[in-house]
């Protein structure tokens, strides 16, 4: 969210409900903050995201069992408005004008988002159930008071993969290009331009996700997946190359830029001192079609020592590697479904 609006946020909270928190539940061990859905929680919020579902929106955790008493307090006590924006206002699927005060306990919030509490733990069939967009709706948001310090801990816990689960994800990304690269020039060679292209715009998305695992940052949703890549220390490098995947009038013009890129990538790896590949791209049998280097992703599977990770299906990856539906990233059951085999 803008500065103006987060400050504007944080006074709702200090001026408003905090004290009616005090004066009402004057022991109540609570965290507070903009956390959940919302372009503003990215702080991607434009005015044509404002045209729906805005107003002063909070996540307000408070013990078990306090919950719904703590939310008719606040429906009796809060102001319909505060600094010019609404508090109470109706949502996306909801006619009900009501305060947009979310209370819930901590395992409520995290599970309902999620599908599991890290305060529990994080095993590995949890870590690929993640979408990116799932963690920044816990970790993005501004907190502006964490009492329990159990929000705190959630955010810490979520902060990345574990290494060895980092490396198969990545080796994932690596797989799935492997699966589709030739097939770049494979289409073009019996005059299929749109299937070259769909293929290239399907590798440059791939490429895209990779960026986001080797520098560390969770992937929102379609959206703002670009506009969150372009900030991403790797984007200055990578981009061009993409662009010109994109832009490619033939078969060799992508294959080119999608080689370049790929170039960028596994020179960050040797950054990491993930993999010690020099170059990304190498032929496809006899074909004049490239492939990535098998020994990238051999790799990165062999730096892991987790027999957990070790065991799981080579290539299949997180959610997001498997699937784009939207009906199965926004379900946390869906999605735990979907990595469970």
């Amino acid at each position: 969210m803008s500065t103006e609006t987060q400050e504007l946020l944080r006074g709702y909270v200090t001026q408003v409900v905090e004290p009616l928190l005090q004066a009402r539940f004057p022991e109540l061990r609570y965290a507070i903050g903009r956390l959940g859905s919302g372009s503003d929680v990215l702080g991607l919020d434009d005015a044509t995201s404002r045209d729906h579902d805005w107003g002063l929106r909070l996540t307000l955790l408070v013990p078990d069992g306090l919950p719904r008493v703590v939310a008719e307090e606040l429906d009796r006590a809060l102001p319909d408005s505060f600094g010019g924006l609404p508090t109470r206002f109706a949502t996306t699927g909801s006619t009900t004008v009501q305060h947009q005060v979310h209370v819930a306990t901590v395992p409520q919030f995290l599970r309902g988002g999620l599908g599991f509490d890290p305060l529990d733990g994080i095993g590995v069939t949890d870590w690929l159930s993640l979408s990116g967009q799932a963690v920044l709706e816990v970790v993005a948001g501004p907190v502006f008071a964490d009492r329990t310090g159990e929000i705190g801990a959630a955010r810490a816990a979520l902060a990345w993969y574990p290494d060895d689960v980092w490396c198969h994800v990545l080796a994932c990304d690596w797989l799935r290009i492997a699966q589709e690269l030739p097939a770049v020039g494979r289409a073009a060679d019996v005059g299929d331009d749109l299937g070259s292209r769909v293929v290239t715009a399907r590798l440059v998305q791939v490429l895209m996700h990779l960026a986001f695992l080797l520098d560390q940052r969770w992937a929102p949703w379609a959206k703002w997946f670009g506009t969150a890549f372009a900030r991403l220390p790797l984007a200055a490098r990578l981009a061009p190359a993409l662009d010109a995947a994109l832009r490619g009038a033939g078969r060799e013009d992508r294959q080119h830029a999608l080689a370049a890129a790929l170039d960028v990538l596994v020179a960050r790896h040797r950054e990491l001192g993930l993999t010690d590949v020099a170059r990304a791209a190498v032929p496809f049998w006899d074909r004049p079609h490239l492939h990535p280097d098998p020994a990238i992703a051999a790799q990165l599977l062999d730096r892991v020592v987790d027999p957990a990770v070790r065991a799981l299906p080579t290539g299949r990856g997180s959610v997001e590697q498997r699937t784009s539906n939207v009906d199965v990233l926004l379900d946390p059951a869906a999605r735990r479904a979907s990595v469970a085999r």
